[in-house]
């Protein structure tokens, strides 16, 4: 329930952030477009965003077309992993296996650098 809560809980930093962080406007406009998604290895627990300059858009679930998916072992890895989504807890969930990326390593630091601007 707790990771539910947070997934949901991003959605609505990043639609905020979209509205008044100048600078999380600026780079998501040079992105044009970035699906994205967080789930569970068993995909019990899902959610996928997708951000468009001129909006962002949430719902549960993971459709097939997504940019980048984070897959975290379990519910409470995905739950302390968001607590701290700095780079140094990306690479360490990865090389740990409590983290798998199902994308592109690229999209991974477009992600990042939208992530850094969230308050």
């Amino acid at each position: 329930m707790k990771l539910r809560l947070m997934l949901w809980l991003l959605g609505v930093m990043l639609k905020r952030a979209r509205r008044r962080n100048t600078r999380f406007q600026q780079k998501l406009s040079d992105m044009q477009r970035f699906d994205w998604g967080v789930a569970t290895e068993d995909l019990s627990l899902a959610r996928h965003y997708r951000m468009r300059p001129e909006s962002i858009e949430d719902a549960p679930g993971l459709p097939i077309d997504l940019d980048l998916e984070l897959r975290f072992r379990d519910a409470h890895a995905g739950v302390a992993f968001l607590k701290r989504p700095t780079a140094r807890a990306f690479f360490d969930g990865l090389q740990s296996g409590r983290l798998r990326l199902v994308g592109d390593s690229r999209d991974l630091e477009r992600l990042q650098g939208l992530l850094k601007h969230l308050r």
